[in-house]
């Protein structure tokens, strides 16, 4: 039998910011498949739906693993929905590995688009979007990041990688030299209570960043 996977977007912070579409892939759905379970319950509850059906855990550190187990519920003919903690599955996210098993297998992959922390930075920064290098994050070896960073602004577009509060501050002075005058839009919190864009060089919000470590993921965007 031919099953059905939606690759469904879930809120990055606040979570009125979910489309119709994807409460009702929630809701329908035979089988969820979570990055973390515990947070797709509070989003469930959140959103008053019902968590009566198998709700199966798919960390990014043994994706390959649980595969399995879930390509059997497609297999069966079931509709299954995969989510992550936030954003779009498969973008620096757990999903890919899923996604390519189960279009292997013939089973149908149909996305559920809406928030993307990516897509949110982009909007309400500044910076020309009509052309963006993602590397999502980078390397954490310093030579491999900067030949990683390097590369990516040869192509003379906006680039965008992800970022930890811990290793901001330290990735920005690194990259400082490469990114001399560039300027640098770090978004944060995004679509949170405390959701900050800090602008400068690479070298002003590393030491920004040095003084006053900050809290939540970071977006980083780098003008060409």
């Amino acid at each position: 039998m031919t099953g059905l996977l939606q690759v469904v977007a879930t809120p990055i912070g606040n979570l009125e910011d979910i489309t119709l579409r994807a409460l009702r892939a929630l809701r329908e759905c035979d089988a969820l498949v979570a990055e973390d379970t515990r947070r797709t319950r509070a989003l469930l509850t959140a959103h008053a739906i019902p968590a009566g059906r198998p709700i199966l855990s798919l960390p990014a550190f043994d994706e390959g693993r649980r595969i399995p187990a879930i390509l059997g519920h497609l297999d069966a003919g079931e509709t299954v929905a995969l989510v992550t903690d936030g954003g779009t599955p498969g973008l620096s996210d757990p999903g890919a590995k899923l996604v390519r098993a189960a279009r292997d297998a013939g089973h149908t992959v149909t996305p559920v688009p809406g928030p993307s922390a990516l897509v949110a930075a982009l909007s309400a920064s500044g910076l020309d979007a009509s052309g963006v290098c993602f590397l999502g994050f980078l390397p954490r070896t310093p030579g491999k990041l900067v030949r990683t960073l390097g590369a990516a602004l040869e192509l003379g577009r906006t680039v965008a990688f992800y970022e930890s509060p811990m290793r901001i501050a330290k990735t920005l002075h690194l990259a400082a030299d490469l990114l001399a005058d560039r300027e640098v839009v770090v978004a944060r919190e995004l679509t949170k209570l405390h959701e900050t864009f800090h602008t400068g060089t690479a070298a002003q919000l590393a030491e920004q960043f040095s003084a006053a470590p900050p809290r939540g993921e970071c977006t980083v965007l780098v003008g060409a």
